[in-house]
């Protein structure tokens, strides 16, 4: 099972800018507070493997974004939507920049040929009426910290989870 996670509005609030020193918070709290939640509900899902689903690896590069994750995310992690390779063509930019994050995660399963898979994330735009029950949606403002959205990834990861 592949997990794609986005990280604003997910693993903190959605109200992150990126600046010249790297991505700041404008909101209460800090990034990445409730990325222990998703560390802990993930120790009963030993296969699940992440993809990085997330403008930061756009931003500040894969191994960077990563990082910021706890280890025991980190270790999960074995790509994302977003490849530099990306950059060296200005028709996949230019897509990039167009694509909502359904998008973005389609052309991943297209390519790579994964069958099972889950998105996290806080943007349903323009989300396929045939994946949509492959997305788990956040609040922006709560991300993980809402109960009912840890239950419903659950639920989503389970074996026989819909």
């Amino acid at each position: 099972m592949i997990l794609f996670l986005d990280f604003d509005g997910v693993l903190h609030p959605d109200e992150v800018y990126i600046t010249k020193t790297g991505p700041k918070l404008r909101s209460a709290g800090e990034l990445f507070m409730w990325a222990d939640l998703l560390d802990q509900l993930l120790y009963d899902f030993p296969a699940v493997r992440i993809v990085l689903s997330t403008s930061w690896v756009r931003h500040i590069g894969f191994s960077k974004a990563k990082k910021r994750l706890p280890l025991r995310i980190q270790v999960r992690v074995v790509g994302s939507t977003w490849h530099s390779s990306m950059e060296r063509e200005l028709s996949d930019v230019i897509w990039w920049d167009q694509a909502t994050r359904h998008d973005q995660i389609a052309r991943y399963v297209a390519r790579s040929g994964v069958t099972q898979w889950v998105a996290l994330d806080d943007d349903a735009r323009g989300w396929d009426a045939g994946h949509l029950h492959r997305l788990v949606l956040t609040d922006p403002a709560q991300g993980l910290s809402n109960p009912s959205t840890l239950i419903k990834l659950r639920k989503r990861l389970s074996p026989n989870g819909p």
